[in-house]
């Protein structure tokens, strides 16, 4: 089935919040009875025990959510679809759960390159063995990274670079802790543009209709009576939706295509 891989991918999205689990455990001081490390090997570095595995995937689950909203093409996509719901004056419809779900479904297609890359360099080969776990976190890294750096802005993320007190040689060496909040800092200029540009049109027909009515003399009616059908028609008449999310799956730069 061509869903198993993209959710195996979809899970290995959490692999910055894995990271930050697995350098957490691995500073904290193991609890009596519970072993760290079950074997050493030379060439593939310690293998982590049931337990602490169990442990690191349980923490990685609870840091997901904000790992969707803080590393994926999730937050962009919300809040133009937010917007263009306001920009049409429906409050709404189309319902929130409507929204997350259609934003989730263009997150996994737009980051659908990182994902098959993830499986490939580092879900695949610890399933196969031929990776320990933390090889499999460090092996993951790359793809999202890449990914995020290619939609992050020189001035986000020179300013979180300052604000850390580092200098890195290349943005490739930048560390997530200093990459996550540049990379959501530009995602929400960049929403906020794109919303801008869609709410025009809109207050274009709500400034028409309302001087419409006042120079009738229609001062009792509510120009958002006439105004959301007109809107309404203008959009499904240039099939406003398809125009909507083609746009915002090419506004991402994805590396390799």
């Amino acid at each position: 089935m061509r869903l198993k891989p993209l959710l195996a991918g979809l899970a290995l999205l959490a692999i910055g919040g894995v990271a930050l689990a697995h350098a957490a455990t691995s500073a904290a001081t193991p609890a009596a009875g519970l072993a760290l490390v079950q074997s050493v090997n030379g060439k593939q570095g310690a293998t982590y025990s049931l337990d602490i595995q169990a442990l690191l995937v349980i923490t990685a689950l609870a840091f997901l959510p904000g790992i969707i909203l803080l590393m994926t093409a999730f937050t962009r996509i919300i809040i133009v679809l937010s917007i263009l719901r306001q920009a049409l004056g429906l409050q709404t419809t189309p319902p929130n759960m409507v929204l997350i779900a259609l934003s989730l479904a263009l997150t996994v297609f737009v980051m659908r390159g990182v994902i098959q890359q993830e499986q490939s360099a580092a879900l695949q080969p610890y399933l196969d063995g031929k990776l320990s776990f933390e090889q499999a976190v460090q092996a993951a890294q790359p793809p999202l990274q890449a990914f995020m750096l290619g939609q992050t802005r020189a001035e986000p993320l020179h300013l979180f670079v300052d604000l850390s007190g580092n200098h890195y040689a290349s943005p490739q060496a930048v560390p997530f802790t200093v990459l996550v909040p540049a990379f959501a800092t530009s995602e929400l200029e960049t929403a906020f543009q794109i919303g801008f540009l869609i709410y025009i049109p809109f207050v274009l027909i709500d400034l028409a209709v309302a001087s419409v009515l006042m120079s009738l003399g229609m001062i009792m009616v509510s120009p958002t009576l006439i105004s959301l059908p007109l809107k309404l028609l203008m959009f499904v008449s240039i099939h406003g939706w398809v125009l909507i999310l083609g746009t915002l799956a090419n506004s991402f730069a994805v590396p390799g295509h």
